[in-house]
């Protein structure tokens, strides 16, 4: 993981004007969170609390503990409660120590002003695929590492799921996944944790998110790694708590333009007509959110796709709900979507 967050970090057992040099590098961004020698939390300070305290008659040369704020805002790892979340950023909480979910060590500090949320989702990324309808570009490439603009397909997705807090990410590889862990590695370059599980058959769009050892969270995402998006993953876990769903599809509207009047009839005799109507439909976005306790019901070792699940769980009579999304979404199957999102890249706002 990366310890870029450290530097909002502060032993107490050094002094306030140690402190505000500290403060001072940190810019526009300058708030403390004091800790012991053991990383666990004991407070937060800013500049204005020195001030104040200097104001108090306190000494800038005194302990560091004599200016703090004994209960500073955080969150725990693992904390699902997405509200709680919405209220910081509302309340412009902007730097947010992350505490270990049995204890109070820091483990990382977000930034509010570079992410939109901290959603308390696991990833998995399936990038197993040998993109057939992409040769030759697929030859010697993986379609994941394939780039649209600047950056690989898969990467604009990695990306993404950071920007929403997303920050332990899995990737099932196959087709020449070696070259997607040599350019990802384990993430620490993101300040992620990225993991692979490794299809030694295929095994499907869902089925190995059976392979993942260790999920950390109560909530899975499931994303395809050719996918072009600007889906706002707050939104879709929102709607998925709200709707009690157990499992959740984003769904692609898909318009059907009949150049001919409808007649409707009972009977041989017409009832009713629609002249040259439209009807829409949805397709499947290939991005799923699902409850991890549902992993049990998906076979190993052998293929299984997402909507096998979707069949199964409808069998089952669990709850699954469309997520209908008319942002911008694009799966990069053929040499036409290709080209497309070369040009697409350059005007969607993805942010």
């Amino acid at each position: 993981m990366d310890n870029n967050f450290k530097k909002h970090l502060f032993n107490h057992n050094k002094s306030a004007r140690e402190a505000l040099i500290q403060l001072e590098k940190l810019g526009f961004d300058a708030i403390l969170f004091i800790v012991d020698e053991n990383e666990f939390l004991m407070g937060s300070l800013t500049d204005g609390d020195i001030r104040r305290g200097l104001i108090g008659d306190k000494n800038i040369d005194e302990s560091v503990l004599k200016f703090i704020q004994n209960n500073p805002k955080y969150l725990r790892k693992g904390d699902e409660d997405i509200y709680k979340i919405q209220y910081l950023k509302n309340q412009n909480f902007r730097i947010i120590p992350i505490l270990n979910k049995n204890d109070n060590k820091v483990i990382k500090v977000i930034n509010f002003r570079k992410l939109k949320s901290y959603l308390p989702i696991d990833a998995l990324v399936m990038a197993g695929g040998k993109g057939q309808r992409l040769r030759p570009l697929t030859n010697t490439k993986p379609k994941p590492l394939l780039n649209v603009g600047e950056k690989p397909i898969i990467e604009h997705n990695i990306d993404r799921l950071i920007m929403f807090g997303i920050d332990d990410i899995n990737i099932s590889v196959n087709y020449l996944g070696e070259q997607i862990v040599d350019y990802f590695n384990d993430g620490i370059q993101k300040g992620v944790n990225i993991h692979y599980v490794w299809e030694k058959v295929p095994l499907g769009t869902i089925g190995s998110i059976t392979l993942v050892e260790n999920f950390l969270h109560d909530y899975i995402l499931i994303t395809n790694s050719d996918i072009l998006t600007n889906l706002d993953y707050e939104n879709f876990f929102i709607n998925f708590l709200e709707n009690g769903a157990d499992f959740s599809v984003v769904t692609i509207p898909y318009e059907v333009k009949v150049p001919y009047a409808v007649l409707e009839s009972r009977d041989g005799q017409i009832i009713d007509f629609k002249e040259k109507p439209t009807f829409t439909y949805y397709s499947n976005g290939g991005i799923y959110l699902m409850k991890k306790e549902l992993i049990k019901y998906i076979p190993k070792d052998v293929l299984f796709d997402a909507t096998d699940f979707m069949q199964k769980m409808i069998d089952l009579e669990k709850k699954i709900i469309s997520y209908p999304f008319s942002g911008y979404w694009l799966d990069i199957g053929k040499i036409d979507d290709f080209n497309k999102a070369q040009i697409d890249i350059k005007n969607i706002n993805f942010l």
